[in-house]
């Protein structure tokens, strides 16, 4: 991010505003989108006092006409991030945000795209943390998704596991959503390619060891 630093940032999903507020004072504007109105008020509550920071409902991209409340901002920004929110997004709403983040950045601008990991050995590590929160009745752990054996063993060997989607309700209406239960990062991989050039690919929190026993991966972009 240190490139663009001086420049106009939009974080897409910014959920409760935290990276917008850690990154703030580096650009001379700053912008969190998210389609849940409550959260964005919630935002602008806490943060919506820091300097050159606003928070905006985003158009949501399953509609062909965009909500005339929610205004499509200057797309010449010179980075946009968009943090782990791709992996719910069912297939044909995946690949319209990633358009949405193609139209918001300006040519030669940076975006960051981070997703989790969860295929291969380290959704065992995950799914056991995962079993541990639940019955701590942590969060919503105890709701968490759950693998039958084969579904696992195929998981572990970087196969392909039929994903799930859950019926939601928001300010639009219904809408379909995954959970992070048979997200393949490689496909969406293949998806960023076809808009971007990435030209970093990076692993947490140990990126020595790449996508065998990391939990995220980073994509780092330019148009």
């Amino acid at each position: 991010m240190a490139a663009r630093a001086g420049g106009r940032l939009l974080d897409y999903g910014c959920g409760d505003g935290t990276f917008v507020a850690m990154v703030h004072t580096e650009f001379r504007e700053a912008l969190g989108w998210d389609l849940d109105p409550r959260q964005i008020a919630e935002c602008r509550s806490r943060l919506g006092h820091l300097p050159g920071v606003r928070f905006e409902v985003a158009p949501d991209p399953r509609s062909p006409v965009p909500d005339p409340r929610s205004p499509i901002p200057d797309p010449r920004w010179d980075a946009v991030t968009c943090m782990e929110v791709l992996e719910h997004c069912v297939e044909d709403e995946r690949r319209r945000v990633l358009d949405v983040l193609a139209a918001l950045v300006r040519p030669g601008g940076l975006v960051v795209i981070s997703v989790p990991i969860e295929i291969g050995p380290s959704v065992a590590g995950k799914q056991l943390f995962r079993a541990l929160a639940g019955m701590r009745n942590l969060g919503d752990y105890r709701h968490r998704e759950r693998y039958s054996p084969v579904e696992m063993l195929q998981s572990l060997l970087g196969r392909r596991v039929p994903r799930v989607a859950f019926e939601g309700q928001g300010s639009s209406g219904s809408y379909r959503y995954y959970g992070h239960k048979g997200f393949d990062y490689r496909e969406l991989a293949g998806e960023v390619a076809e808009r971007f050039t990435i030209r970093e690919r990076l692993f947490s929190p140990m990126p020595w060891l790449g996508p065998v026993l990391n939990s995220q991966v980073w994509f780092v972009c330019e148009r």
